[in-house]
């Protein structure tokens, strides 16, 4: 499959939170980041725990649970784990892939220093942030 930065390089691309990043900062994330397997079944992010860090879904679907119910699901090229680098306070919720997952795992101080960075990814996430927000303000129905 060639080298491994420039296949995450070809992921990160993809998805529509790095979008606005150019190439040397996308080889530069590549390098910070760590990509993690997770099988079905398996927790990423656990409730209650102080959270490490953002994540972004290369492959694979997870569920995001709390308190026993499923909130939502996420798939390729989506992100969990913002709150947590953001407030640096527990996950709100946990997150449990459904199918094998591959996730790239940013460490909060780097998902800081790119935030800081470039304001169009910080203006993504808050964007993502926003609808996520709006969502659970305006939907009371099950």
């Amino acid at each position: 499959m060639g080298n491994g930065i420039e296949e995450h390089r070809a992921a990160l691309r993809a998805i529509p939170l790095f979008a606005a990043l150019p190439d040397d900062q996308l080889a530069l994330l590549a390098e910070v980041a760590a990509t993690v397997d997770v099988a079905p079944g398996r927790t990423i992010a656990r409730q209650g725990e102080v959270g490490s860090g953002l994540f972004v879904i290369l492959e694979g679907r997870v569920r995001v649970v709390r308190d026993g119910e499923t909130l939502t699901r996420l798939g390729r090229g989506e992100f969990f784990g913002e709150l947590s680098v953001l407030d640096r306070l527990p996950r709100v919720a946990s997150v449990v892939a459904e199918e094998p997952t591959r996730c790239l795992a940013i460490a909060a101080w780097d998902a800081e220093q790119l935030l800081l960075a470039h304001p169009a990814v910080t203006l993504a996430l808050l964007r993502t942030l926003a609808g996520r927000l709006r969502q659970t303000t305006t939907d009371h129905h099950h």
